[in-house]
């Protein structure tokens, strides 16, 4: 009975001054609105970027780097071994880029239970040649099954079947900028040279965009077989092991193992993107910051709009108070008022925000770097939603937790004795 009296009293202040109250509600309901669309889209191009990276990067590469020898002979005579020796102009020791014992170590990842996948790579440097005119260029030695399936190959390749560089001997998927500069059809064949001088004809069955400009001007991929008939090589040449973990944050620690064990360079996806990933953090960062700042907004106003109330509701608290209410009657008034217009603004705050998320995802965004990407990015997490609703909740439950203590604290007999 006391809780539906509380109820039908809050009710009755709300609906006397309900021009403020829905100033309050909308002021909660375009916080709400203006934190879910900024948190839904910025998370969605964050998503969308790390798609660029993340997706088409492996999480940990094994390859072995053609460097110096660290210990030369000179470190290891007895006569200068307590010595600092300084050496200059090192070179290379005569080594090939190839993992020597990169069968072994696939069928050890393959056993291996955190390995979601791996793919073999080739590297290779090679010239384009277009007329008297050589153009630089890599191919990209790859197992196209496996590419696919670990790092999405086919979404990127836009013209043409990525299908194809498998079932048509001596092709190659061209970068659209490589096509471009050598003015090369899906069909054409076109001539490559190795560093070694050996020139060699692939047809060209597709192009690709991987979204960053540069690399499309240079990179091409073919099949691990092409690859090592173009480098002169034998069928168990590898360059490259790329593996795909099923936990990413694993990578770094998983990388440090890989290199000790298989005694091969191994570089993991933090490390390799490091920059990448600061950014990505900032702007998560910021949408936050901003969203929160909105419900604070909208918080303070509902503080504004409940203390000018209980000003003007001083002869109502005191008959209240004078007929038995409490302090804690009167402090539960108010709160369920904050509540009231908290939960309303609240959900109408996540169905608008839902709505205009779902007219943004419509809307189109076409960019010649990502041609696969049609609209604008939005991510409908339901953390979104759930902290907005929780946000909502305790900022106004805040916003009315103050006034009501200033209510309930009010002597009636002061107040009917002024009046």
């Amino acid at each position: 009975m006391k809780i539906k009296l509380i109820a039908s009293v809050s009710i009755s202040l709300l609906l006397a001054r309900w021009k403020q109250t829905l100033v309050a509600a909308i002021g909660v309901t375009f916080s709400i609105t203006m934190f879910i669309t900024l948190l839904s889209f910025m998370s969605g191009l964050n998503d969308m970027l790390d798609a660029l990276i993340l997706n088409r990067t492996p999480h940990v590469r094994l390859y072995n780097e053609i460097k110096p020898t660290k210990n030369q002979p000179i470190d290891q005579t007895e006569k200068y071994k307590q010595y600092y020796n300084f050496i200059s102009s090192i070179k290379p020791k005569n080594d090939r880029a190839e993992i020597y014992n990169n069968s072994a170590i696939m069928q050890s990842l393959k056993k291996d239970n955190r390995v979601l996948g791996y793919a073999p790579k080739i590297v290779a440097q090679v010239f384009y040649n277009v007329g008297p005119i050589d153009l630089t260029g890599a191919i990209n030695g790859i197992d196209v099954d496996e590419e696919n399936r670990l790092f999405y190959l086919s979404t990127y390749v836009t013209s043409g079947n990525f299908i194809d560089l498998k079932n048509i001997p001596n092709s190659i998927i061209l970068g659209k900028g490589a096509a471009e500069k050598m003015m090369a059809n899906i069909g054409d064949v076109i001539q490559v040279t190795t560093t070694k001088g050996e020139r060699v004809p692939l047809k060209v069955v597709g192009y690709f965009q991987s979204g960053i400009a540069e690399i499309d001007k240079v990179q091409s991929y073919a099949t691990i077989k092409t690859t090592q008939k173009l480098l002169g090589e034998s069928t168990s040449y590898i360059t490259d092991i790329q593996v795909k973990l099923k936990d990413v944050l694993q990578a770094p620690a998983v990388a440090k193992e890989y290199q000790e064990l298989y005694q091969v360079e191994a570089v993991d996806v933090q490390t390799a993107n490091s920059q990448f990933e600061t950014g990505s953090s900032i702007r998560t960062l910021i949408s936050y910051s901003v969203g929160v700042t909105l419900l604070i907004v909208a918080g303070f106003g509902i503080y504004n709009i409940l203390n000018m109330m209980i000003y003007e509701k001083m002869d109502s608290i005191a008959i209240l108070k004078a007929t038995g209410f409490s302090g804690k009657d009167v402090n539960a008034v108010f709160i369920s008022i904050a509540l009231s217009i908290g939960i309303f603004g609240g959900i109408l705050g996540l169905i608008f925000g839902f709505g205009l998320s779902a007219i943004i995802d419509q809307i189109p965004f076409n960019t010649a770097s990502l041609p696969t990407v049609k609209t604008y990015p939005i991510n409908y997490n339901p953390k979104f939603y759930i902290i907005g609703g929780i946000f909502s909740i305790v900022t106004t439950y805040m916003a009315g937790y103050f006034p009501s203590r200033k209510a309930s604290k009010i002597d009636p007999v002061i107040i009917i004795r002024g009046k």
